[in-house]
């Protein structure tokens, strides 16, 4: 399957996943689901005209740049090449984070207004104050800050660990807890939480 195919299918695996913990958790997210959704989306979809969009702190930029970190790590799956590079300030190691950040890009701006998205799913935008810039920005920036710790924390902390110990149940939660988005993109993918393509959890 080629990248971009592969990306479009694991994106909207990682939307339903995203959308589907709005609506389970959210009650305002369930109270707009009436009404017109055509009509009600198209009326979502505006410019924003503030920076920030209401949300908290930690939503904008913990939860965000993780979202996108994931839509990062889901094409990276898709490209061989990209699966386990050797991180560095060299330019080959951001080379293949380049397109990721992109793919970033492009699902944040869906994830805000595309047809599967808060404006369509929710109505986000569709009252004052409810949409800002930062989303649009921090997703993807922070999204490519979030994706190169999760590498350097990989390679020379969780690692480092798995070679000191055979216990399989640290070794998988290590990689949660230092990856948590990566879990989210494993997950939109069908795999384990903790999974490393180019690496098996009884890799040594």
């Amino acid at each position: 399957m080629k990248p971009i195919t592969g990306f479009i299918w694991g994106s909207l695996k990682l939307l339903a996943l995203e959308h589907g913990i709005r609506i389970a958790f959210q009650e305002k997210t369930r109270r707009e689901l009436a009404g017109p959704f055509v009509k009600d989306w198209i009326r979502s979809v505006r410019s924003p005209k503030t920076w920030e969009d209401g949300d908290s702190w930690l939503v904008n930029y913990v939860g965000h740049p993780i979202h996108g970190a994931a839509a990062g790590f889901v094409w990276i799956e898709q490209d061989p090449k990209s699966r386990d590079p050797q991180i560095g300030l060299g330019l080959e190691y951001w080379k293949t984070r380049a397109r990721p950040v992109i793919a970033s890009a492009l699902y944040s701006v869906q994830f805000e207004i595309g047809p599967i998205s808060e404006a369509s799913i929710g109505n986000v935008g569709l009252h004052p104050g409810t949409v800002g810039w930062v989303d649009y920005v921090v997703t993807p920036v922070g999204g490519m800050a979030i994706l190169v710790a999760e590498d350097a924390l990989d390679l020379f902390f969780v690692r480092w660990v798995e070679a000191r110990t055979t216990n399989r149940v640290w070794r998988a939660s290590l990689r949660m807890l230092f990856g948590p988005s990566r879990v989210m993109a494993n997950l939109a993918l069908g795999r384990a939480p903790w999974n490393r393509s180019a690496r098996p959890l009884d890799w040594r």
